[in-house]
């Protein structure tokens, strides 16, 4: 495996894209405040010419400081776990995670301006649970735990419960996480191989087997090979405690 594809290694992305994202968002929001202007035209309208243009621009937009605020911190956090431990496959899971959700959510969802960075967080919450259980690396397993744990209770909002949120860009992107998780392939670490476990591997020729015979006793000065000068000696000592009085 190439050191530059190698999973879980820290780079700058980890931090850049997380950081990159969350400033675009604010300052979308804070021009529209600065302006007095009310860009949620340039959202997903589903099945419009005009509202195509929303799949690209509809996730950095938001109507309110409070759903700025509830997108910002996980899709900080979600972002940056992706870029750690997904690296190689992190741009095609969020660009191509992007425009499909966008995309179903244009063919799925009501006569409405959909907006916000929800659907992303859907998309990435979705394909670091999915991912982890198809991998069933240890690692990326107790990941997708993580997420269950800090994100469970999202999985209510892909349907209609509440008035005013977008569930279809919720499960627009739930589906569209589970899709990239199947498709894409990422490397993952080999697990490592104990001495025992190469092919190469002697037990004869091994210092601690030759410690023991062939029914697993113990030797305590084991026999020494031809030409060998010196071995492993392993030798135990046993001390008697102070007996108690009678």
């Amino acid at each position: 495996m190439k050191s530059g594809h190698a999973p879980f290694r820290f780079t700058y992305a980890v931090l850049l894209v997380p950081m990159a994202y969350m400033l675009l968002i604010w300052t979308v929001y804070l021009l529209e405040l600065r302006l007095g202007v009310n860009l949620n035209r340039w959202g997903i309208y589903p099945r419009t010419l005009e509202g195509l243009r929303g799949i690209l621009t509809g996730p950095f937009i938001h109507g309110s400081l409070e759903h700025l605020y509830q997108n910002t911190i996980p899709l900080v956090v979600l972002s940056a776990s992706l870029f750690y431990f997904y690296r190689s496959i992190a741009w095609k899971t969020l660009l191509y995670g992007m425009l499909l959700t966008g995309a179903l959510t244009w063919i799925i969802g009501r006569p409405a301006f959909h907006i916000g960075a929800s659907g992303v967080i859907y998309l990435l919450a979705s394909f670091i649970f999915f991912k982890g259980v198809f991998s069933r690396h240890y690692r990326l397993v107790a990941l997708s735990l993580a997420v269950v744990f800090l994100y469970g209770s999202m999985l209510w909002y892909v349907f209609p419960i509440k008035e005013g949120i977008s569930w279809e860009g919720h499960l627009g992107g739930a589906i569209t996480g589970f899709l990239l998780a199947a498709g894409l392939k990422a490397p993952l670490p080999k697990p490592p191989k104990y001495a025992w476990e190469h092919p190469d591997y002697k037990e004869e020729e091994d210092p601690f087997m030759r410690h023991f015979d062939a029914d697993g006793n113990f030797i305590e000065q084991p026999e020494a090979e031809p030409g060998e000068t010196s071995g492993v000696q392993i030798r135990y000592e046993y001390r008697e405690g102070p007996k108690a009085d009678q």
